[in-house]
Order: structure tokens, then C-alpha cells, then sequence
């Protein structure tokens, strides 16, 4: 259970770095007139593209990164809450025979 939050809590971290990128390049792109000559990476290469492409597939790419992570928050969320269940089950599986009826 504490490898499955680690890992929740390391995509989510991820995806929210990558969410803090994607907005450092719209603001960018967002600065540039229409006609300015922007690229794209792909792979190892960088490819031609027009701005208000790219805006399109940033404001995407963004809206989606924002939906994963909701979701990973919840699941983040959900497993500390199913711990902390856990934890007091096994803390009252463990309390003395005799401290139970005081």
C-alpha cells in the first residue's frame, strides 16, 4: 500500500511539472505575433509548425494534464484515507485483551 502512494504521488508529482512546462511555453507562445516562425519537438527533431497550432495542441495538452491530475490526487487521497483505516484495525487487533474492557 505505501509503494502504490509513492508511486501516485511520484506520476502526480511528474505530470505537475510537466503541467508548470507546458504553461512556460504557452505564456511564450502567447507573447508572439502570428507570423513568427515557431517549432515543435518531436523526438530529437525540431519541426516547423505554426503557432496557433500550437497553442491548440498546449491548451490540450494542458486540459488533459489537469483531468490525470485530479484523478491522481483522488487516488492519492483514497490510499492514505484506506492506510489510515488499516492502521487502526491492526492498532485494535494489537491493544491487549484486558485494555479493550477498561
Amino acid at each position: 500500500m505505501q509503494q502504490t502512494l509513492q508511486a501516485v504521488s511520484g506520476q502526480k508529482q511528474q505530470l505537475e511539472m510537466e503541467a508548470s512546462e507546458t504553461d512556460r511555453a504557452l505564456a511564450e507562445l502567447e507573447k508572439l505575433p502570428d507570423t513568427a516562425v515557431v517549432y515543435k519537438s518531436v523526438g530529437s527533431l525540431l519541426l516547423k509548425s505554426e503557432r496557433q497550432t500550437l497553442l491548440v495542441e498546449l491548451k490540450e495538452r494542458k486540459e488533459l494534464l489537469g483531468t490525470r491530475i485530479t484523478v491522481l490526487g483522488r487516488q492519492e487521497e483514497r490510499t492514505k484515507e484506506r492506510m489510515k483505516e488499516l492502521q487502526v484495525k491492526l492498532q485494535e487487533k494489537l491493544r491487549p485483551i484486558g485494555a479493550a474492557s477498561n
